[in-house]
């Protein structure tokens, strides 16, 4: 702080007088020009504030210095705290923003603006949410069609008769290998799980039924079952049942009997005659279909509720025609028999997957045995 000066105190013009007045300064002064002899009075005042001031100043003169100008830098946009690409360095010889004359514009030539325009221009370059930069295709940008191009185009992105026709039938190839890989799986494999259900099934009722001393008569119905065909060799164990309706009999696992007008053959017990059997080769538990693997005297076995009756397998017909059914003749054509005997008939469908032809093996019955006698020894061993 500075301390009142006595001339102010003595001096009643002080503060009337103007500053604009010449030589007012060297009045008040009391010395003439600036830079002259101080008055005794002006001396002892120099001293004084010296003492006063000391050290302080020539800092408190120094702070009256002019400061340089700095370069204008505009203000960073904080609206988003997205990633930016930064503005690429100025070409020469042009203006760098904050400089000179280009201190109120912008590089890409429009106006700096204020807060809001910085805002839409932030929004433009970056999206509304600090995203990827909107782009435009080039559909877009291009100026919009009429209607009768719009028509135009339309229709050449339309398919084409051919096309259409072209996809159409493809649609319906692949519809119809769907359709029959479904049908091959099915008869393959589901019809043999089906039949063999079906069949053990039926197996099961006689045997229980024998057990339980539950007697059939003589004659049987169509499809209904009266006994079981073991063929050791091939591991099959079937039941028989009588007819050979596909329906009713061979499509449920089960060997047919045949015992219907022209082609009913003797039964088993008989004491002369042919028993003739039909089973399938392929689907629905294929019970024949290795039976072009037997060899002369393979046993082949057919239980009873009182019986067991043991054939051998004598000769095989690879091929004949459906037609052909002096195979099942009381002396059966082609099996090498020339006299009446007990004989059975096994008749399938050849080649396999396919029934345009039929293949036969023949047998002659070997031992008859009880039931109460116990087991043969084809089952046994």
């Amino acid at each position: 702080m500075t301390a009142l000066r006595p001339e102010r105190e003595s001096d009643t013009s002080y503060g009337q007088q103007s500053y604009g007045v010449p030589d007012a300064f060297e009045d008040w002064s009391g010395g003439g020009a600036y830079g002259a002899s101080p008055q005794p009075g002006a001396q002892a005042q120099s001293s004084y504030e010296s003492q006063l001031l000391g050290s302080e100043a020539e800092p408190y003169a120094a702070s009256f210095e002019p400061v340089p100008e700095e370069p204008y830098v505009p203000p960073v946009d904080e609206e988003t705290v997205a990633l930016r690409i930064p503005d690429p360095p100025p070409a020469a010889g042009e203006s760098v923003p904050g400089s000179g004359a280009a201190a109120g514009s912008r590089t890409d030539g429009g106006t700096q603006g204020g807060r809001a325009a910085r805002r839409k221009a932030a929004k433009r370059r970056h999206g509304r949410h600090g995203g990827a930069p909107e782009t435009r295709s080039v559909e877009e940008s291009r100026a919009p069609l009429s209607r009768v191009e719009a028509r135009r185009q339309a229709r050449a992105r339309k398919p084409g008769a051919a096309v259409v026709a072209s996809r159409a039938i493809g649609e319906v190839f692949i519809t119809t290998g769907v359709l029959m890989l479904l049908f091959v799986t099915y008869q393959l494999w589901w019809t043999n799980v089906r039949a063999h259900a079906q069949a053990g099934k039926e197996a099961s009722s006689l045997q229980d039924d024998w057990a339980n001393g539950k007697r059939n008569p003589g004659a049987f119905e169509p499809g209904q079952g009266f006994a079981i065909l073991h063929i050791p060799k091939l591991d099959v164990v079937v039941p028989i049942a009588e007819g050979t309706s596909n329906k009713g009999v061979l499509d449920r696992g089960m060997v047919g009997h045949y015992a219907e007008g022209a082609l009913k053959t003797a039964m088993p017990g008989d004491k002369t005659g042919n028993f003739g059997l039909a089973g399938h080769r392929n689907t629905h538990g294929e019970p024949f279909r290795y039976i072009n693997r037997l060899t002369p005297g393979d046993p082949i076995v057919v239980e009873t509720q009182d019986e067991y009756y043991v054939y051998k397998m004598a000769s095989i017909l690879p091929v004949t025609s459906p037609s052909n059914t002096s195979v099942l003749n009381p002396i059966p054509a082609g099996s090498g028999f020339t006299e009446p005997g007990r004989y059975i008939t096994l008749t399938t469908c050849t080649p396999e997957f396919t029934s345009k032809y039929r293949m036969i093996v023949w047998g002659k019955m070997v031992e008859e045995r009880p039931r109460s006698k116990g087991k043969p020894d084809a089952l046994v061993s």
